[in-house]
């Protein structure tokens, strides 16, 4: 059986999977950031109308899928599989989002990582001809994952330099087979993450656990392809922050492949402005999905980017682990999109 594989970790999509549309709906102080115009809606409310922070993540995800189905012109009936995931226990949110979909649903925890391994699940599956139409996304919410990873709100604990925001929001993108229907760019190559764990204990600074899994997936995809990183108009990580993002750079230069900063954005900064007091910047399901969603594929529709590695990364830790002082597994989903030819 001929196997669509380069090297030992990337795998080529020789149909070149369509995007058709993405959204990005999020909370208010995503809305008072430098992103703000990118965004589908800025919900004022971050209950959304709903009785807890749990129950308006879902609405969050949910409006996000069902603006992506309407931009792409399509209807639910339409959409062969949905794909989605978030970071709270048995991801409550995206099954309860599913639920109104009524579109069948594979459900997904890379915790940060969650849109860009999406992502690579759909294209996978529309490369491989068991779906025509997917939908990836994924979503977080400040006051749900503070609670559960952290403190409740109104403990009022003090944040370290290190802790980053949690986005408030979610992005959504239709993966599709359709040659004939407009697209914003195509996905070509997909290389997923292996454990990477450097011993980091600490809850309140994901960046130094995310990074070297982000610098090893790079590594194998670069190795894989025989690309360099000024093969693409951006490298883009999800949500490693400032710390994360200084740490990656440096990890990248002791390989030998260092990473351009003029060419290299990671989302959690991109999200919010340094004077939104996000400490360290943002995190969260939810970030590099309206990012991506909103900002990257308007940059693509304007002809701003050909070319893109985007590479969502994640702390795979739980309130169990940490609390049996376990260290926090890191993990990094790299897809490359590609302008339509």
């Amino acid at each position: 059986m001929h196997l669509n594989r380069i090297g030992q970790s990337t795998i080529m999509l020789p149909h070149r999977p369509r995007i058709l549309a993405g959204a990005a709906i999020v909370g208010p102080k995503e809305g008072e950031g430098p992103l703000r115009d990118d965004f589908d809606a800025i919900i004022q409310d971050d209950l959304f109308g709903e009785e807890t922070w749990e129950k308006a993540e879902s609405r969050f995800q949910y409006t996000a899928a069902d603006t992506c189905i309407k931009k792409a012109g399509l209807t639910p009936e339409q959409i062969d599989i949905s794909l989605g995931g978030d970071l709270l226990n048995q991801i409550m949110a995206s099954a309860l989002a599913a639920r109104e979909l009524h579109i069948p649903f594979l459900g997904l925890y890379g915790a940060c990582s969650t849109m860009a391994e999406s992502l690579c699940v759909g294209s996978m599956l529309v490369d491989g001809g068991y779906a025509e139409q997917v939908v990836c996304t994924a979503s977080s919410h400040f006051c749900s994952a503070e609670r559960q990873y952290r403190f409740p709100l109104e403990y009022g604990n003090q944040r370290p330099p290190t802790a980053q925001w949690t986005v408030t929001g979610a992005g959504s993108t239709i993966v599709s087979s359709n040659e004939k229907a407009p697209a914003i760019c195509c996905a070509t190559h997909v290389t997923l993450g292996r454990i990477v764990d450097m011993a980091i204990k600490d809850a309140n600074n994901m960046g130094a656990a995310m990074a070297p899994a982000a610098a090893d997936t790079i590594t194998r995809h670069l190795q894989d392809t025989g690309r360099t990183p000024a093969d693409y108009d951006l490298i883009i990580t999800g949500d490693l922050g400032r710390v994360g993002h200084d740490v990656l750079l440096a990890l990248m230069s002791e390989r030998g492949v260092p990473l351009d900063p003029t060419r290299y954005i990671d989302c959690g900064l991109e999200v919010f402005s340094e004077d939104q007091d996000t400490h360290a910047g943002g995190s969260g399901c939810g970030c590099s999905a309206v990012v991506l969603g909103g900002h990257i594929f308007r940059r693509f529709r304007e002809g701003d980017l050909r070319r893109v590695l985007f590479m969502a990364t994640g702390a795979l830790l739980s309130p169990t682990s940490n609390q049996q002082g376990e260290s926090i597994p890191g993990i990094a989903h790299a897809i490359v999109l590609e302008a339509d030819a």
